[in-house]
């Protein structure tokens, strides 16, 4: 969503209606499959689609990321239960409430699911039971906010941000469980009792989920900052600038989060870029824009290549990871959101059209598709004859009230939001259409 396309009257203001990061073990029980978030899961993937092991429907929409360990499949909905799903027949286990929606994607480690909510409370549960072991209270969730978002009136008015969908998703290491929040802070809580052990302010929102490597911990702010941590003290390292939209508010903030391979952190950011920073000095080593683009996605890094999705452009992108030479792309025609994830010799890219794509990375040509049950429904009252993103109206006048009204008409469509994950031949992705998915 570009600043250039907002002020025009584009994309935003028409919405009115990875050498390798090691990969995860067969148990894939954290947001982008280990702490390092690198992306890349074990086993062969899905070369070729077979049929819909399961579908689990929620109460509201699934926008988190699935986290599979030892035989269950643990996922947030927007009402405001973390489920348990047995991961061989797609039955509940059990659900637990929580007092508000809950898009962050849970982590799982010694028998305790930890996750996020709205309701400004981490928790740990018994991953067998879904008992509460204990629960920590922040400042409290909010959502970034800006005058004149995205261009809309009333230009003095301070908005919520419709597009901030993520909560911040844990990562865990020696024995600490570490997250951001919309209370502007980053923290680390001991797994065990959920005390604190530290926190650090940032300058803004901080719904990016941290990564976690060599004793750092590495995570974006909405202040436009990425900061890199002792993981021990919560000190800082050093942080990095990416760019400014004092007007709008559109192009500024980390809202994806960073996978760390061999020394080099990768992240996009809504100026537009995806960066390449050093993972000791904070020193850039290269950046490439995306024609104004947001780079939301969190990026997938394996033999020395990196591959992320962009938003307004709608591209699936590889690059050098040393250089950040483009090598490739594959052109779809609405935004992504979630995260790519590889397989063996495949990548699955989940987009808001409600489609999955295969891509044999061999030739970097789509191999197949899935679509949800609910695009498959709604998809073609959303489409121009081109194939790319109508809405049901245009505005009377541009004012922000009509923007969430617009993506609420999308999202009931049945969009992919939750990034793909894969584990033992399975891919799990949720949609919001309620449904967690279980292809092969």
């Amino acid at each position: 969503m570009s600043a250039t396309r907002a002020r025009a009257g584009g994309i935003v203001c028409s919405l009115v209606l990875v050498a390798a990061g090691t990969a995860a073990a067969a148990d894939t029980a954290m947001f982008r499959g280990d702490a390092a978030h690198s992306g890349v899961y074990a086993g062969a993937g899905v070369a070729k689609f077979g049929k819909v092991k399961w579908q689990f429907h929620t109460g509201g929409r699934v926008i988190s990321s699935p986290a599979i360990a030892g035989g269950t499949a643990y996922v947030g909905s927007t009402d405001g239960f973390l489920y348990a799903i047995d991961s061989g027949s797609g039955a509940e286990k059990w659900k637990f409430h929580s007092d508000a929606r809950i898009t962050s994607s849970p982590a799982v480690a010694a028998g305790v699911v930890y996750f996020g909510s709205y309701d400004g409370n981490f928790y740990a549960l018994d991953a067998k039971s879904g008992a509460l072991k204990w629960k920590f209270q922040t400042a409290g969730e909010r959502r970034f906010a800006g005058t004149h978002l995205h261009g809309y009136l009333p230009a003095a008015e301070a908005m919520p941000d419709p597009f901030d969908v993520y909560l911040s998703s844990p990562v865990l290491a020696n024995g600490a469980v570490f997250f951001g929040s919309g209370d502007g802070n980053v923290y680390s809580l001991d797994t065990r009792s959920g005390a604190l052990n530290w926190k650090f302010p940032t300058g803004n929102v901080v719904h990016s989920s941290p990564a976690y490597a060599d004793g750092a911990i590495f995570v974006g702010s909405w202040d436009s900052y990425f900061y890199a941590l002792d993981a021990a003290t919560g000190k800082q390292r050093w942080r990095f600038k990416t760019g400014d939209d004092d007007d709008i508010h559109n192009q500024t903030g980390i809202q994806g989060s960073a996978a760390v391979v061999d020394g080099t952190v990768y992240f996009g950011c809504r100026d537009n870029n995806l960066y390449a920073v050093d993972a000791r000095s904070g020193e850039k080593k290269w950046s490439l824009g995306n024609d104004d683009a947001w780079v939301i996605t969190s990026p997938a890094v394996r033999n020395g290549k990196v591959y992320y999705a962009t938003g307004d452009t709608a591209l699936l992108r590889v690059v050098d990871a040393k250089s950040g030479k483009p090598i490739d792309s594959l052109t779809f025609s609405w935004y992504f959101f979630a995260s790519p994830a590889i397989a063996g010799n495949m990548l699955y890219a989940a987009n808001w059209d409600g489609k999955l794509t295969a891509v044999d990375l061999a030739s970097f040509k789509p191999a197949w598709v899935f679509q949800t049950e609910g695009s498959r429904q709604l998809l073609a009252t959303f489409l121009q004859p081109d194939g790319k993103m109508k809405f049901r109206a245009k505005p009377a006048e541009h004012f922000y009230d009509e923007l969430p009204i617009a993506l609420d008409a999308i999202y009931r469509m049945g969009s992919m939001l939750s990034s793909p994950v894969i584990a033992d031949g399975v891919i799990y992705v949720g949609s919001t259409d309620g449904n967690l998915y279980a292809l092969m």
